[in-house]
């Protein structure tokens, strides 16, 4: 046997492998499952066991010298091979689409980066609510006018849900302060369809539960945001208002000017363009959450995603953003976040 092994390694150290098709004879030939190397190898199990030890390692050294030509080979031809295949020289260039994130979530993003940076984790929650999170526990009366079929999406005994506050709950149930979440998704409310609203947007909410907290935190973590994301020197203005939720509530608007058409459109002559909603969390809605109001204060804020996003990028009517037309969502190629 040790004569067939030197034989066959001599044939192959003459063997000049010029191509791919010749590479394959040659695997055929010596490293196939049929090939001469796997015909020794069956011989070798009935060798006497003096023997098996000089003609184990001569027969491993075979192998090993025949595979490392077909490596070489490998990388030679046939990478060279598929590499031809796929250029084309004389076929015009693919032009490929390179495609981009949508406008609502570069906005998202980046909102989430702002508060991310004044230490408020992220939060998600079902967009398909029971009554509880998504209005009882928030303090809404049993005759307020959100339960009404004309404005919330009910199915059954469940809603889809109408703000995302309803997170603030699930999560005040699973954990006690302090707490500091923004919570961003998609919400739900059966609104007529304009330019100015739709049936579906998207909002994120933002909740701070703490010992101590007081309206003079929540009105300069709102001065933060618009200072970083409508830019220096943005005046802004609060209004009270109210929420069920909160108490005191305000709104939040931005003076957008009126030295523009679009400006006095977009703010109905006034100059200032609400963006938000905000207060301090409700005692009722902390003790609906097992939390002691007596212990504990928070604040709250919301805002609309998409009307953000029409901001930033001069949207005029909210439905282009959900037209899916490439010729819109082309231009935000190259802004990632």
């Amino acid at each position: 046997m040790l004569e067939s092994i030197r034989n066959i390694r001599e044939e192959a150290e003459r063997i000049k492998i010029q191509s791919s098709e010749e590479l394959e004879k040659f695997r055929l030939k010596y490293l196939s499952k049929k090939g001469l190397v796997n015909h020794l190898i069956a011989g070798f199990r009935d060798l006497p066991g003096e023997k098996k030890k000089e003609v184990g390692k001569a027969l491993n050294d075979l192998k090993a010298f025949l595979e490392r030509i077909l490596e070489e080979g490998n990388a030679l031809y046939l990478q060279s091979e598929d590499e031809a295949k796929k250029v084309d020289d004389s076929l015009p260039v693919n032009a490929y689409r390179v495609g981009s994130r949508h406008p609502i979530s570069l906005v998202k993003n980046e909102l989430c980066d702002i508060f991310y940076r004044l230490g408020f984790d992220i939060a998600e929650g079902p967009e398909v609510e029971d009554d509880w999170h998504n209005f009882s526990a928030l303090n809404f009366a049993e005759d307020h006018p959100a339960r009404d079929m004309q404005d919330t999406f009910f199915t059954g005994d469940l809603v889809l849900r109408t703000h995302t506050s309803s997170v603030q709950i699930r999560e005040m149930e699973k954990k006690q302060p302090p707490l500091r979440l923004i919570m961003p998704g998609r919400v739900y409310r059966n609104e007529a369809i304009s330019s100015r609203s739709n049936c579906f947007f998207h909002q994120i909410e933002g909740l701070y539960v703490d010992e101590g907290v007081t309206f003079a935190d929540l009105k300069q973590t709102l001065y933060y945001f618009v200072q970083e994301f409508f830019g220096e020197g943005t005046k802004v203005r609060f209004r009270a208002s109210y929420f069920p939720f909160t108490e005191p509530s305000a709104e939040m608007d931005i003076w957008a000017g009126t030295d523009t058409e679009d400006n006095r459109r977009l703010t109905k002559g006034t100059g200032w363009l609400e963006v938000l909603g905000c207060g301090m969390v409700h005692p009722n809605v902390l003790k609906n959450c097992d939390i002691d109001p007596e212990k504990y204060t928070g604040f709250a804020f919301g805002m609309g995603i998409d009307r953000i996003t029409m901001l930033k990028y001069g949207f005029t009517d909210i439905r282009d953003l959900f037209l899916n037309d490439i010729r819109m969502l082309s231009q935000f190629k190259g802004i990632q976040k």
